[in-house]
């Protein structure tokens, strides 16, 4: 019997239900997809690449589970504003509030299975959907993954389980403070308009100085470092928060005033209902600010991070290439690209050290990152002297064994990175010493191309070979700019992931709680548009005054937000050399979202508050 009669609640509420499982859903199916490709161990058995990849679908997994609660939280609590005066009718009627607390509860959990349901179903082609796009864009196989995978479905189930059981016991002891009068006159609350203008100026100009506050912390990041991460993220929250508890009334209050607008057609009536709507939601709106700057920043801050490779290289080598022992394949290769420096040096090699003859050094000096330059991408000339050779070979052998430094720094550090077997140390030695060495000679290419981007399928072949070549031999590494480039790539590319469908996760939930709280003061709204109905106002005029009053609900945190994000990305400028690089994805994303929520809200509003024409 309960649930049925949980069933025939919902279907009543059909349109709120569809709109709180959409939300639902769609956490519910990044969810489970973060959880295929964290849980997957054949998969990142296979993949050894992946294994990066896992950290930052767990962190996603993470803040979308922080967000879902409180979304799920916030929706539940509407409902019960949607559904209580009819519990109280029920009550009123005789039914107990034990019974009723009971439908409440059964009403949540079936809501919950439901979205479990068709959200892990979604999940799964969601899934599979993810991985390919993943796996093309680091040319990978998906050996191993699964899209539907048991344990990834088992912790998506427990865990949102749990939280529909958690949501369902709030309401049911929420439902328990609340009285039968209270229950059957839920529509009849005031509106607390009341403006206090000292207390509003002292907040006003407290909320500006905070935003500019965090905004500056955000546009000197690189100065202010660990104290600017905590300044911005709290001051320009709590600016935030402020002007929207404060300016946005004002300003409401201000358009009421101007007689201009507020005399022409029932502009009055818009700026009067604007005013108690903006009251009731401030808090909110504010609300909705943050997860607007959070969910378009994820999805910019993704595509940004991804896009930094080429200086991440940049920052791993000065040059692009270093091939020990050119065969002819490799030099077929190294053909096809084009440089703009190239060196090569002769070496010889024993059991402990590396003999770099100190007549190429010194004819063909090498690049070297300059560490003065504020990005340390910039390079300059090597200055450094080399060093002298008054010793013998075997005096200065034993100086190195013992920690001396015969060389310059910087010279040292170049060595090093042409050195593949980190077993040896690098000596520089005089033409005579290095005809008395009697090991065979090697060489070492290293160039510099003209675009590093331009030659990865190049990169890529060399460092294949290199890697047959090498076969695991102990000591020895890659190091390659590629390899450095591909490693940073594969974070990178779950994070773009990550980023993306968390920003859409936030954006529609942002956009569905915004949603939820302007149709929970729908039936208090009722009466004024039948009165005005009655006397003789047009439903076409209601309706305009509908839009226009909406439009401007949704734009005041759309246009704060927006600000948050340009200004925000700021914050990564001095790590990511283009932070604003396709912005416009995210801004346009998130007025796609925003627009389809707006003209929603609008439709499901209008058939709550305008009378049905007879």
């Amino acid at each position: 019997m309960l649930v049925k009669l949980a069933w025939n609640g919902m279907k009543s509420k059909r349109k709120d239900y569809i709109v709180l499982l959409t939300g639902l859903v769609m956490s519910i199916a990044i969810f489970y997809m973060f959880q295929t490709l964290a849980l997957n161990k054949e998969f990142t058995a296979e993949n050894a690449m992946i294994n990066s990849m896992q950290l930052v679908f767990n962190v996603g997994s993470f803040l979308l589970a922080a967000v879902t609660f409180f979304y799920i939280l916030y929706t539940n609590t509407f409902l019960l504003t949607l559904r209580q005066k009819e519990y109280g009718m029920f009550m009123l009627l005789g039914a107990k509030k034990r019974y009723i607390k009971n439908l409440m509860f059964v009403e949540n959990v079936l809501i919950g299975i439901m979205a479990l349901i068709i959200g892990i179903a979604a999940g799964t082609g969601l899934s599979a959907l993810v991985a390919r796009l993943i796996m093309g864009q680091m040319d990978m196989s998906l050996e191993g993954y699964q899209s539907f995978y048991y344990p990834s479905m088992l912790v998506t189930f427990a865990f949102f389980l749990f939280l529909f059981l958690v949501t369902a016991i709030w309401n049911h002891v929420k439902l328990s403070k609340i009285e039968v009068l209270e229950l059957v006159n839920a529509d009849n609350k005031a509106d607390d308009t009341a403006v206090k203008e000292k207390v509003h100026v002292v907040t006003v100009i407290a909320g500006i100085v905070s935003l500019l506050i965090g905004y500056c912390s955000l546009i000197f990041m690189e100065q202010l470092r660990e104290v600017g991460v905590f300044s911005s993220a709290i001051m320009t929250t709590l600016g935030t928060y402020l002007l929207f508890s404060s300016l946005i009334p004002v300003i409401v209050k201000r358009l009421k005033n101007k007689r201009k607008w507020n005399e022409k057609g029932i502009q009055s009536f818009t700026f009067a209902q604007l005013k108690f709507r903006v009251h009731r939601l401030k808090k909110l709106l504010a609300t909705v600010v943050m997860l607007i700057a959070l969910g378009a920043g994820a999805i910019s801050g993704g595509m940004a991070f991804k896009n930094n490779g080429e200086v991440i290289a940049d920052t791993a080598a000065v040059y692009d290439t270093r091939i020990h022992n050119p065969t002819t394949e490799e030099e077929n290769i190294l053909n096809d690209i084009s440089f703009t420096e190239t060196h090569e040096y002769r070496y010889k090699t024993d059991d402990e050290f590396d003999y770099f003859l100190k007549k190429d050094l010194k004819n063909q000096r090498p690049l070297i990152r300059d560490d003065g330059s504020t990005d340390n991408t910039e390079v300059k000339r090597m200055e450094a002297a080399l060093p002298d050779q008054n010793n013998s070979l075997e005096e200065r052998k034993e100086n190195a064994k013992e920690g001396g430094m015969e060389a310059e720094h910087d010279w040292l550090y170049f060595l090093n990175t042409l050195q593949d077997d980190y077993t040896r140390q690098p000596l520089i030695v005089s033409e005579g010493m290095y005809e008395d060495i009697t090991s065979e000679e090697h060489t070492v290419f290293t160039g510099k191309s003209d675009d590093f981007m331009a030659y990865t399928e190049q990169w890529a072949a060399l460092d294949e070979i290199r890697a047959e070549q090498m076969g695991g031999e102990e000591g020895t590494i890659n190091t390659s700019k590629y390899a450095a480039y591909e490693s940073y790539n594969t974070f990178a590319t779950g994070t773009v992931f990550m980023g993306f469908f968390l920003g859409v996760a936030f954006l529609t939930m942002m956009a569905s709680c915004l949603m939820f709280k302007v149709l929970s003061g729908a039936n208090q709204d009722i009466p004024r548009y039948e009165m005005l109905r009655k006397i003789g106002v047009s439903k076409k005029l209601l309706e305009h005054s509908v839009y226009k009053e909406l439009f401007l609900v949704f734009l005041f945190p759309a246009v704060l937000g927006v600000t948050h994000v340009l200004v925000g990305m700021n914050m990564f400028s001095f790590i990511i050399v283009q932070p604003y690089y396709r912005i416009w994805v995210s801004i346009t994303l998130f007025l796609l979202i925003y627009t389809i929520y707006y003209l929603l809200t609008v439709k499901m509003y209008k058939g709550m508050v305008l009378p049905k024409e007879e």
